[in-house]
């Protein structure tokens, strides 16, 4: 509309007066509702292929949409394991922080792995104490051994002495005895060493490995204690919470709500162009958006990125090939808007639906480059036509609360 009456401003008008003032026809008269549209044939014919050839460049080199949101990631609130709720720390709505407790599951199994693994650790170390008394009777036991070999060897050597020196009071049966029990008491210290080795094995290597498996079980124990109680995964606001104590939730099948993280959708805008401004829009391209959620604010953004393939082209394998002919909706080219400000696009809540421009901007080329005067007059008809769209803009964000409210009643 406002394309179409800047138009008949440089076409209709100087037409109409030439008509009155020059040939001397008067409305109502010459000029009426009827002779018009072929008394001012040529100001209309030269209106309408100037408003089609004003729109075309507008929105090819000042593209606009519709279709702009602030998409947001969301969080499922789900347990590790399966189980009853028994406990609810949180209610719907509230604003949790990173690592907040949100429930409790019913926990009476994982707290039983853990007392048995506590028993088990006790276990282990009563079973240290022990082999720490038998090490000490070991030790005993050798100098025993000892003690007993030294007195067989003294006997020993005193008999072969005296039968050494003649005399008849040692029989050859008695030294071979005492041979005998030499031998039996050096098997006997052989045997009292060995036990004490393997005490000392069972110290320093199979309690402490004993000690390490009931360590590692209690550490399972407690992972396994730990998830009956789930927390928030990242600060941000609960929704969809409407569990109860007795709920029974799973990571399958029953989830407990939603996490919105804070952080997610905020100061960032996703915007779908038609495909012809594929060639036109850059990152750095400076650009406008309104949204539905504040109406009367224009938010001045930047484009800081495009997507470089069009979603309605993506293929998933399947048992079916894919007919060109059945993609009848054009895809569109994904924008990446941010504010140009910080601070702006703070009360715009994610999901709002809005409205964008992107304008060209040729003031570099116009500025560095050299052109010819045509090239130049083009680039600043293009530059300038963008205060247009620009209006459009504002007068649609104006009006948007009357369509919205009052022509659609939504």
């Amino acid at each position: 509309m406002l394309e179409t009456m800047i138009c008949a401003l440089i076409t209709v008008l100087p037409d109409f007066l030439y008509r009155r003032f020059v040939q001397g026809k008067r409305v109502g008269h010459e000029i009426t509702l009827f002779t018009m549209w072929y008394e001012l044939r040529w100001g209309l014919t030269a209106c309408a292929i100037l408003t089609l050839t004003v729109i075309t460049t507008l929105f090819y080199f000042h593209p606009a949409t519709k279709s702009v949101a602030s998409y947001f990631r969301t969080v499922t609130i789900l347990p590790q394991i399966g189980g009853r709720v028994s406990e609810i720390y949180v209610e719907n709505n509230e604003l949790v922080s990173l690592g907040q407790p949100i429930f409790r599951l019913e926990d009476s199994s994982q707290q039983a792995q853990v007392q048995a693994a506590n028993a088990q650790i006790a276990l282990v170390q009563a079973s240290l104490s022990v082999a720490q008394t038998d090490l000490a009777e070991a030790e005993a036991g050798i100098a025993g051994a000892r003690a007993s070999l030294d007195q067989a060897v003294e006997d020993l050597e005193r008999n072969e002495t005296l039968r050494d020196e003649g005399s008849s009071a040692v029989r050859l049966t008695e030294i071979e005895r005492l041979e005998n029990l030499v031998a039996q008491r050096e098997a006997q210290v052989v045997a009292a060493q060995a036990q004490k080795a393997a005490v000392r094995q069972q110290i320093d290597e199979l309690i402490p490995a004993q000690m390490n498996s009931a360590i590692a079980q209690l550490d399972a124990a407690h992972a396994e204690l730990e998830k009956t109680v789930v927390s928030a995964g990242t600060t941000g606001k609960i929704e969809q919470f409407g569990l109860q104590v007795g709920d029974y939730v799973s990571p399958l099948l029953r989830p407990a709500g939603i996490l919105v993280p804070s952080f997610s959708g905020r100061d960032r805008f996703q915007a779908g162009f038609n495909q012809m401004a594929a060639q036109v829009i850059k990152p750095g391209m400076i650009g406008e958006l309104g949204c539905m959620t504040r109406p009367f604010k224009v938010i001045p953004v930047i484009v800081v990125g495009v997507q470089d393939v069009i979603p309605s082209g993506q293929v998933r394998p399947s048992d079916e090939l894919r007919d060109p002919q059945k993609n009848t909706t054009p895809g569109t080219i994904t924008v990446y808007l941010e504010p140009l400000y910080e601070g702006f696009a703070d009360h715009i809540p994610p999901g709002s639906t809005c409205l964008a421009n992107v304008y060209t901007d040729n003031h570099e080329k116009l500025e560095h480059e050299d052109l010819g005067f045509w090239d130049k007059a083009f680039l600043h008809v293009v530059d300038t036509i963008g205060v247009v769209h620009a209006a459009g803009l504002r007068l649609r964000l104006i009006l948007m609360p009357v369509n919205t409210l009052v022509l659609t009643g939504h």
